[in-house]
C-alpha cells in the first residue's frame, strides 16, 4: 500500500510539472505576440515613436493626440520650436497664420523675399527637397512637418529626431494642411477667420465673373527651363480656377494627368481668352529671354488673350504652389482684378 502511494505521489508531482511548463510556454509565446503587435502600430505611425503616450493629454508626460488626415500623431503639449523642410505647404500656411518656424527651406541657400516676415528667428535646414538632418537635430525642434514627397528613408529620418508630420503636396488638403498649423500653435481662431474671409471673398468672385466668363477660355500655365507647361485640374492654380471659381476647364488641362509640356502650336489650339504665366527666373537660369520668346512668336500673336491684351504675367510670386491658403487668397484677389477688366 505504502509503494502505491508513493508512485501515485510522484506521478502527480511529475504531471503538475509538465503542466506548468506547458504554461510558461504559452504565456512566453502570447508576450512575444503581443510585443509584435505593438511594435507594428508604433512603426505604423513614425512620428508616434518614442512618444507613445496613448490617447489625449497623457498625464506627466506634456504630451498630446493630434489628428490629421486620418492619422494620429503624439506631440508636446505646447509646440514652440516647428522646423518646416520639405513643405512649402506649411511655408505658404505659416504666412498666414504669422508662424515663427525655428528652421525653414531655403533657395540657394537664402530665404526668399516673400517669406521675410516669418524667417526672421528662422535658420535654413536646407533645400527644399534636401533637408539638413544635422542642422535640424541643433535646432531641437519639438515638431517636423515634412512633406508627403518625401522618400520612406527620410521621413524615417526625421521621424527619430521629433515628432514629424508629412504634410499633405494635395491642393484639395489645403484646409487640412492649414487647421494642422493652427493645432499645433493655438492659432485655430486665425485659421477659421483666413478660411471663412476665403469663401466669402471666392462667393462674391463667383456672382461677378461666372456670367462674364461663361463662353470664355481661361488658361494657366507655366514656363520652366524655356518649356511651356499644363498641369492638371487639381494642380497648380487650376483649382482656383476651375474649381472654387467654377469655370471651364480647357480640354487639354481637363485630360492632363501630371505637369504636360505643350508645343506652341498646341497651345495656340487651346486659344485661350485669358491667360495667367508664371515665370520665374531661377527656373529659367539657362532660358531668360523665354518668356519674352514665347510672346513674341508669330503664332502666340494670334491667340486671343495675346491680341486683345488678357495675358498676365506673375500675378502670383512665380515659386507660389498654388493650391495652400495663401496662394488662393492671393490669386483670387488678382484674378478677380484682373478677369474682371
Amino acid at each position: 500500500m505504502k509503494k502505491l502511494t508513493w508512485a501515485g505521489l510522484l506521478i502527480l508531482l511529475f504531471t503538475l510539472a509538465l503542466t506548468a511548463c506547458g504554461s510558461g510556454i504559452s504565456d512566453e509565446a502570447g508576450a512575444g505576440q503581443n510585443a509584435a503587435g505593438n511594435a507594428n502600430a508604433a512603426s505604423a505611425n513614425p512620428a508616434a515613436d518614442g512618444n507613445a503616450a496613448g490617447n489625449g493629454q497623457a498625464a506627466g508626460t506634456g504630451t498630446r493626440t493630434l489628428e490629421y488626415l486620418g492619422q494620429t500623431y503624439q506631440v508636446p503639449a505646447k509646440v514652440e520650436r516647428i522646423v518646416i523642410t520639405g513643405s512649402m505647404e506649411s511655408m505658404e500656411d505659416a504666412l498666414v497664420l504669422d508662424v515663427h518656424p525655428v528652421g525653414a527651406i531655403s533657395f540657394g541657400g537664402a530665404f526668399p523675399e516673400r517669406f521675410a516676415k516669418v524667417t526672421d528667428q528662422a535658420e535654413s535646414i536646407g533645400e527644399k527637397i534636401q533637408p539638413n538632418f544635422e542642422t535640424i537635430l541643433k535646432l531641437k525642434p519639438d515638431v517636423i512637418l515634412g512633406s508627403t514627397k518625401f522618400p520612406a528613408e527620410v521621413a524615417e529620418k526625421l521621424g527619430k529626431i521629433a515628432p514629424t508630420v508629412l504634410v499633405s503636396h494635395l491642393a484639395v488638403d489645403w484646409e487640412a494642411n492649414l487647421n494642422l498649423l493652427a493645432e499645433l500653435t493655438g492659432k485655430q481662431a486665425e485659421a477659421e477667420k483666413a478660411i471663412s474671409e476665403y469663401q466669402s471673398d471666392l462667393e462674391k468672385a463667383k456672382a461677378e465673373l461666372t456670367g462674364k466668363l461663361q463662353d470664355q477660355n481661361v488658361l494657366a500655365v507655366r514656363i520652366r527651363t524655356g518649356k511651356l507647361f499644363i498641369y492638371p485640374k487639381t494642380v497648380f492654380l487650376n483649382p482656383i480656377l476651375y474649381e472654387d471659381l467654377g469655370l471651364k476647364a480647357p480640354a487639354e488641362v481637363a485630360a492632363a494627368k501630371a505637369q504636360e509640356e505643350v508645343t506652341v502650336e498646341q497651345f495656340a489650339a487651346m486659344n485661350p481668352d485669358y491667360l495667367f504665366i508664371q515665370f520665374a527666373s531661377d527656373e529659367n537660369q539657362e532660358t531668360k529671354t523665354a518668356l519674352d520668346e514665347f510672346l513674341n512668336d508669330p503664332i502666340v500673336k494670334n491667340v486671343n488673350a495675346v491680341k486683345n491684351g488678357k495675358v498676365f504675367v506673375n500675378v502670383l510670386d512665380p515659386l507660389a504652389e498654388g493650391g495652400p491658403a495663401w496662394s488662393r487668397i492671393e490669386f483670387l484677389k488678382a484674378a478677380q482684378e484682373r478677369l474682371g477688366e
